[in-house]
């Protein structure tokens, strides 16, 4: 009898657990999305108040309200602006991604072209793209490729060196057992190299997408000075020419909504890409 009821106590203890853990795990999935909203609540109250009592002046520091109403009022000029950067940044991305992989596949396949051209991929990645910018515009005469070349330049290094890592990283059990079955180089680099190089690839292609739009703000700014950027960053360096601080706030705010949409799609391709199979996505209860 003893034995049975010890064993029930278990049982409603396991069950005690088991719906706690439930209970933890819906008020982190609130908390998630909660919390975050809450901050940005709070940060453009404490923005709206400081303008309001301390009565800046909005030429200084314009109120939230005044930026909303600047991004509906200024849309014909900024919707236009903010899609020329986001094709810039998308253009960007898409030739780093093809440029960072090719590169990559090349390098682990022959160590004499790594030797080779590494370096240079390096020397390309350090070298400020503020400085490359006025350069390139000079011997190519064309804003737009000119800037894209610069935003090529920043985004495409963390795809190479992700990759290149990745590819590199195969389970030597497994280089043997393919080796064993005499795998070709085509079947050993699409059965074994590729799939272990993708949660690497997928991480720098998230910060790759962040890249690309600073890359893109970036050479908008030296470039578009010549009259050759109709993207947010060159309205938002018109804008503080004027001292239109509303139509400034206004671009910056939509540059960093960019940003964050970028890096949700890309998180989303990894999740969706990883999700069945990869330890860094496997939800762990």
């Amino acid at each position: 009898m003893s034995m049975v009821s010890t064993s029930s106590e278990d049982v409603l203890v396991q069950d005690a657990e088991e719906l706690e853990r439930m209970r933890l795990k819906r008020i982190k999935k609130i908390a998630k999305w909660f919390l975050p909203t809450l901050v940005m609540i709070a940060t453009v109250a404490a923005w709206h108040f400081y303008v309001v009592l301390w009565e800046v002046p909005h030429y200084i520091l314009p109120g939230p309200g005044r930026v909303a109403a600047s991004i509906l009022d200024d849309r014909a000029i900024l919707w236009p602006a903010m899609l020329g950067t986001g094709q810039l940044t998308l253009l960007a991305l898409a030739l780093a991604i093809v440029g960072g992989g090719l590169l990559a596949i090349l390098f682990t396949q022959s160590e004499w072209a790594e030797m080779s051209f590494f370096p240079y991929a390096i020397i390309l990645q350090v070298t400020p793209v503020v400085a490359i910018a006025p350069l390139l515009q000079i011997y190519l005469e064309n804003g737009f490729v000119a800037a894209l070349l610069c935003a090529w330049l920043v985004a495409f290094f963390p795809i190479l060196s992700n990759t290149i890592i990745g590819l590199k990283s195969t389970d030597h059990n497994l280089e043997d057992l393919f080796t064993i079955y005499e795998a070709t180089v085509w079947q050993r680099l699409a059965m074994l190299k590729l799939p272990t190089a993708l949660p690497f690839f997928l991480g720098g292609l998230k910060i790759a997408s962040g890249l690309a739009l600073i890359g893109a703000v970036v050479a908008e700014f030296v470039i578009g000075r010549a009259g050759t950027g109709v993207g947010l960053a060159s309205t938002l360096l018109e804008a503080s020419y004027r001292f239109n601080f509303p139509r400034l706030y206004a671009s910056l705010i939509l540059i960093s909504a960019m940003g964050i949409v970028l890096f949700a799609i890309t998180a989303t391709i990894s999740h969706l890409a990883l999700r069945n199979w990869h330890e860094s996505a496997l939800k762990r209860e």
